[in-house]
């Protein structure tokens, strides 16, 4: 079962209590031009690009198992309203309406909202759906409480991306009391792992680059994250929990923590990389 790694503030998702782990990213370059894109305030304007969008849909794991968490709790959104946030292409918003919820609002700030209009169009619910564009924060909704929030928030290593910060928002001023959350749970874990092959060609690459010396490179690769897939084998510890959300009840400063951890070895070997394993439950 391939897994993620990284050295420090990388993410990825697994299937609720399937383990199957959600692939995040095509390469390293597209989690370089993301990161690029968040530390220079262009975060909303990176969802307008479709490579991105793309790389979600495909995102089979992910995008299946918000599928099968909508549409096999049909008895939930049966009759009901319901609020995606940072609805993107509106998949997730197409997903509740297919398990029969009486009205559905999408909020996002990018531009891909504008296509998503037509794919909704498109696809029959345009009655049924209803798209906001601009900053929830900000933006006057047509319904005033909502029976269900649903977003696909999770960042790198979870939380890196903020997104949550506006999902708890969303929560505190639209949610009906009693209301359901997707997902309503959220887990952080922490392992490592040994793959000499990937070391070689992560790391060792710098001691010859077409005959020139580089390695005053590596220590600088060692430190910088990496998203990438890995085999299950090469992890070498049990996964230890750092970090349990409840969406339902969690508030924003909690997102901020710090938290000791003890990994405990499954057998003798060296350790490479921390691999990081968070998990919508």
């Amino acid at each position: 079962m391939p897994c993620r790694l990284g050295s420090a503030a990388d993410t990825l998702s697994s299937s609720a209590g399937k383990g199957d782990v959600a692939r995040r990213l095509e390469n390293a370059d597209i989690y370089s031009n993301r990161l690029d894109i968040f530390r220079h305030g262009r975060y909303a304007d990176s969802y307008a690009h479709f490579g991105i969008h793309e790389e979600m849909l495909k995102d089979s794991v992910r995008t299946g198992s918000y599928r099968a968490a909508i549409l096999d709790n049909g008895h939930l959104f049966k009759g009901k309203t319901v609020l995606d946030v940072g609805c993107g292409t509106g998949i997730l918003s197409m997903f509740a309406a297919k398990a029969g919820a009486a009205h559905v609002v999408g909020i996002d700030m990018s531009n891909i909202i504008d296509q998503a209009q037509r794919i909704i169009e498109i696809n029959g619910f345009k009655d049924t759906i209803t798209l906001v564009k601009g900053k929830l924060e900000e933006a006057e909704l047509p319904i005033t409480q909502f029976d269900i929030i649903i977003s696909e928030w999770m960042g790198y290593f979870l939380l890196y991306e903020s997104m949550l910060d506006t999902v708890l928002l969303a929560r505190d001023k639209y949610l009906k009391p009693g209301g359901c959350m997707f997902p309503d749970n959220a887990r952080m874990y922490l392992a490592a792992i040994e793959d000499q092959d990937y070391k070689e060609e992560k790391i060792n690459f710098w001691d010859n680059v077409y005959g020139f010396d580089y390695s005053c490179i590596k220590d600088i690769a060692l430190r910088e994250p990496l998203v990438d897939t890995v085999e299950l084998k090469a992890v070498v510890t049990d996964p230890y929990m750092l970090k349990h959300i409840n969406l339902l009840t969690a508030k924003k400063e909690d997102l901020a923590f710090t938290a000791p951890f003890t990994l405990t070895a499954t057998r003798n070997d060296c350790i490479l990389y921390h691999l990081y394993l968070p998990s919508p439950i």
